[in-house]
């Protein structure tokens, strides 16, 4: 085991322990305050209490331990870990404590009791591990405890590879450089080309090289399978992970994903996680009750909204404007009207001091209360709370001509805010590249979906609502 692998392990440990000791200090201000939670305080009962809660956390961590040590883990694998990690202890410490107290004659803590903790014990391990992952980040980011990379071959599919693994210093890798025949075109600054092939084949022969790296990625064609072998041998035998990135870009442009078709494995451009149904049935459920509840929450605002609206500007309280949709459909986007009637409304976008609006309206867009109506949307099933905004029809016919692959973004629902909105590709889009990369990230939450990905949007939108967005007019 090499010293990266037992630094990770000894991480995975440290923080295995931090989640006990966030336990118990939880657990011992909530019975010591007295929250929710009454003659516990009692010296016996507490302890029992204890001991079955630490247990509780011991049968969790079997099967939900921590991933924060992990390189390539996301924000959305850690939100989902501790959540199914916190969800589990909070049934089994129920579970085993309703058993225990009722065999001893005691009074077992109350199902109000056990929901309120695994809240505030949600709260406390979330919050450790953002300061978790903070400091593992710093560690790396000063040379300790990471990886370094090396890359065989030209194809370009390396670089999204290369920005992949140093576009993160909580990741902790160190690329090297890459040995090819051809220089790659376009070839990021801190890529440093290390010579041809040949110049490799020497390093292999050279088995005392101490440049040699922990992981190797290789991109040459299927046609150099003998080299491809030799180099899989010397990774083996030298302790070094083996990635093959198959050589696709010349046919895909891009990196193909593949499926399997009976037992036959075919390769396609693009990977939809929505196209499951279980995943969809999630997202929809997820829509439908979250939707339901912001517009009943709505509706006592509504009257006082409408009043201002035609206070300050004569003409409907909601404006209704066909949009591009699912596969391309048009379907009707609700919105407060925050500008006065206008005939540019389907052609020109909004600016920053755009004399169409008025003063509630501009108010209205900068905290995104024009957008609530949307909610609308997504109980009638045009859109999702969270996926690519949908465009003006203008817009869409302009830009399926201009961009590649821009119509692509309409493989799923479009939807209230996205990863492009909170990644900065918000309101106007004044140059062609600005539009470039609203649908670049659209693309990329299409091949990326999970339902934490979306909390993770969720989240972000509602922190621009707090601080707000210059990009919000």
């Amino acid at each position: 085991m090499n010293q990266n692998t037992k630094t990770s392990n000894l991480i995975k440990t440290i923080v295995i322990i931090c989640d006990f000791l966030v336990l118990n200090i939880l657990l011992y201000a909530y019975v010591r305050w007295n929250w929710a939670v009454h003659d516990f305080t009692n010296g016996t009962r507490g302890m029992i209490l204890a001991v079955l809660a630490n247990f509780g956390m011991v049968f969790a961590q079997f099967f939900f331990s921590t991933v924060v040590h992990e390189r390539r883990t996301t924000s959305e694998q850690i939100l989902r870990q501790v959540t199914l990690l916190v969800l589990l202890h909070g049934a089994m410490t129920f579970l085993i404590s309703s058993v225990f107290f009722q065999h001893d004659n005691l009074k077992a803590p109350d199902f109000k009791f056990t929901v309120y903790f695994t809240l505030v014990l949600y709260v406390g391990i979330l919050f450790s591990r953002y300061c978790e992952r903070w400091i593992i980040k710093r560690y790396r980011s000063i040379g300790r405890n990471r990886r370094t990379v090396i890359f065989i071959g030209s194809d370009p599919l390396i670089i999204p590879v290369y920005k992949f693994l140093v576009g993160n210093q909580f990741m902790g890798y160190h690329v090297l450089g890459y040995y090819a025949d051809n220089r790659i075109e376009n070839c990021p600054e801190g890529l440093e080309y290390k010579g041809s092939l040949n110049d490799f084949e020497n390093v292999m022969e050279n088995s005392s090289d101490t440049n040699s790296a922990d992981e190797l990625y290789c991109s040459i064609p299927v046609t150099e399978h003998k080299l491809t072998r030799r180099i899989m041998r010397y990774c083996n035998s030298h302790v070094i992970h083996f990635y093959y990135i198959p050589s696709f870009s010349q046919v895909f442009g891009h990196t193909a994903k593949f499926e399997h078709v009976g037992d036959t494995i075919v390769f396609t451009n693009y990977d939809e996680p929505l196209t499951n149904p279980t995943n969809r049935f999630l997202k929809r459920a997820f829509d439908l009750a979250v939707s339901s509840f912001i517009l009943l929450c709505l509706l006592p605002f509504i009257p006082f909204i409408a009043l201002v609206i035609k206070l300050q500007s004569p003409g409907p309280i909601f404006f209704k404007q066909s949009r591009t949709g699912l596969n391309g459909k048009e379907f009707k986007c609700y919105k407060f009207r925050s500008m006065h009637v206008n005939v540019d409304a389907d052609r020109v976008q909004a600016t920053e001091k755009d004399p169409r609006k008025f003063a509630f309206g501009n108010f209205m867009r900068k905290a995104n209360i024009d957008e609530l109506p949307q909610f609308l949307n997504v109980l009638r099933g045009d859109m999702s709370i969270v996926g690519p905004r949908p465009h003006m029809l203008y817009h869409t016919e302009v830009y399926r001509e201009l961009i590649d692959k821009y119509m692509v973004r309409h493989f799923v629902k479009p939807g209230i805010t996205g990863w492009a909105q909170v990644t900065g590709f918000r309101g106007e889009t004044k140059e062609l590249w600005q539009m470039e990369g609203r649908v670049q990230r659209d693309i990329w939450y299409i091949e990326n979906w999970s339902i934490w990905l979306d909390l993770r949007i969720i989240g972000k939108t509602a922190m621009q609502i707090i601080v707000h967005d210059e990009h919000a007019y």
